[in-house]
């Protein structure tokens, strides 16, 4: 491919990559995003406690947040059309197992787990590639890819409760697992403007074959299958993680020179042995130095408790519907379409509020989890289905808060360091929406009302809320200024980029 400036802008085959990207979320996001449909079927079928059943839901949703330094890491080595195509297998596979599945705890292994990781692959093979072709207008690429899970879930709740009408649960899975199968097609789109990590070591490993190489930083030219992104200079220095990509690579070539050089090789891999030491111990002081700031720890003590607290509605809001009364059955438009449309909205809405010079980003994302609570305490006294249809919307609108997180940690943190405290702040993320359905489902099982079980997810955003206010307020002196907005320019180091939208 020749080198131009338009393949940082997209291009024809950059908007192509955006089209099958957004497809690949909506195929692989649409069932677990619209999960509550199926959540009253699997009670009637298996005859579990709500909180036995809720691991479902919550693991699919959980696990690949959980696992997301992991996807990103499996992305950067094979880069995303190897690994769109395994996820592919993967959500299929698991949707066409859940199918088959005798109890609820082998619905946890193949719903929940096979098909959460499968759709974490997802998640980061789709943001790095479209990052790699887009940069001027990136924003606006990851803005359409990300609404694909949005759409999905819209589209999936009202086909998985037609589906189960005419075909039974174990149909449903059946079909929109085989409609998952897709997502190989979707990987076909996405040629790599960069050589995945996997065959950089091996280019490496081959073009090095003497010793006084072997510790020599590889030129970053020999390396590039094109010259889309611009030229790093040699002068740079290497972060913690390039550094550890970097000796991983000449570990490899001494693999090869090590039957030619017995004495020597083994004095090389001593030498390869402390460097490791050496950058692990970098990478770990720089995650320690990620925590030790205010504004990021209160940032993930509110996204955990957010997540804890708003993500169970996306699970129980049909039962809720169902055992008030205030409804037979799975409406044609289910309240999980009417929350899913909203949060398309709200992450369109908020991601142009945040780029207004005088609004604060992290204030606005407490304003939206203090909003999203407000909501969660007003579930409980809502005697009407009409009631819960305005609910819904509210707390999917401001459930669309989930855009605003990259931009929010890179404002704490920076661009350098956004991979590592991304990763651990969607660990918080992820954790949180595992333990929420359960935790909710235990409530009913213990009163037989899911009252109390939102008095208490409610309470926790609220919570989340005032402590990442409070603990952002300007007198705390913190390390960056709140007035201070760096200017993001983002790169084309897919190590960077790997999980920013």
């Amino acid at each position: 491919m020749a080198p131009s400036t338009k393949v940082l802008d997209g291009g024809c085959w950059g908007w192509a990559i955006v089209l099958a990207s957004f497809m690949a979320q909506l195929l692989a996001y649409g069932s677990p995003q619209s999960v509550g449909v199926l959540y009253p079927e699997w009670l009637h079928a298996f005859q579990e406690g709500k909180g036995m059943t809720a691991w479902v839901g919550s693991l699919v949703a959980g696990v690949g947040l959980i696992a997301s330094p992991v996807c990103s890491a499996c992305v950067d080595n094979f880069g995303a059309r190897p690994v769109t195509i395994f996820s592919g297998v993967m959500v299929a596979g698991g949707l066409m197992l859940s199918a088959f599945a005798p109890n609820v705890q082998f619905l946890i292994f193949s719903y929940g787990i096979v098909v959460g990781l499968g759709c974490g692959l997802v998640y980061a093979a789709t943001l790095t590639i479209t990052c790699q072709y887009f940069d001027k207008r990136r924003g606006l690429a990851l803005g359409i890819v990300t609404t694909g899970t949005s759409v999905g879930a819209f589209i999936y709740a009202s086909a998985q409760n037609e589906l189960i009408v005419l075909y039974g649960l174990d149909g449903c899975l059946l079909i929109i697992g085989a409609v998952a199968l897709n997502l190989m097609a979707c990987a076909g789109f996405m040629r790599p403007l960069n050589m995945p990590g996997y065959y950089l070591k091996q280019k490496a490993a081959l073009e090095r074959n003497t010793e006084e190489h072997l510790f020599e930083k590889p030129p970053l030219d020999d390396l590039k299958i094109t010259t889309g992104s611009p030229t790093t200079t040699p002068e740079k220095s290497l972060t913690a993680k390039e550094l550890l990509i970097t000796i991983d690579t000449k570990d490899l070539a001494i693999q090869t020179e090590k039957k030619k050089h017995g004495f020597l090789a083994g004095l090389a891999i001593m030498k390869v042995i402390k460097k490791k030491q050496q950058a692990y111990s970098k990478y770990m002081h720089s995650m320690h130095e990620i925590l030790q700031d205010q504004a990021m720890v209160a940032f993930c003590i509110g996204v955990f408790l957010f997540s804890l607290g708003a993500f169970p509605p996306v699970l129980f809001i049909e039962d809720v519907a169902q055992s008030q009364g205030l409804i037979e059955e799975v409406s044609v438009i289910p309240l999980v379409s009417i929350g899913a449309i909203a949060t398309c909205v709200g992450k369109l809405v908020l991601g142009i509020l945040v780029d207004i010079r005088w609004i604060n980003s992290i204030y606005l994302y407490a304003f939206t989890m203090f909003a999203g609570g407000v909501a969660l305490l007003l579930i409980p006294i809502t005697k009407t289905y009409m009631g819960l249809q305005i609910l819904s919307v509210i707390l999917g609108f401001f459930s669309g808060n989930w855009s605003l997180t990259s931009y929010i940690t890179t404002k704490i943190v920076g661009l350098d360091r956004l991979t590592q405290a991304h990763g651990i702040l969607m660990f918080f993320g992820g954790f949180g929406i595992m333990l929420g359905p359960p935790v909710v489902g235990w409530f009913f099982d213990w009163t037989q009302s899911y009252d109390l079980a939102f008095y208490f997810s409610g309470t926790c955003v609220v919570l989340g809320a005032l402590i990442l206010f409070l603990l952002t307020l300007p007198c705390w002196n913190r390390k960056h200024s709140e007035n201070d907005r760096p200017d993001v320019h983002y790169t084309s180091n897919c190590d960077k980029v790997a999980s920013v939208a």
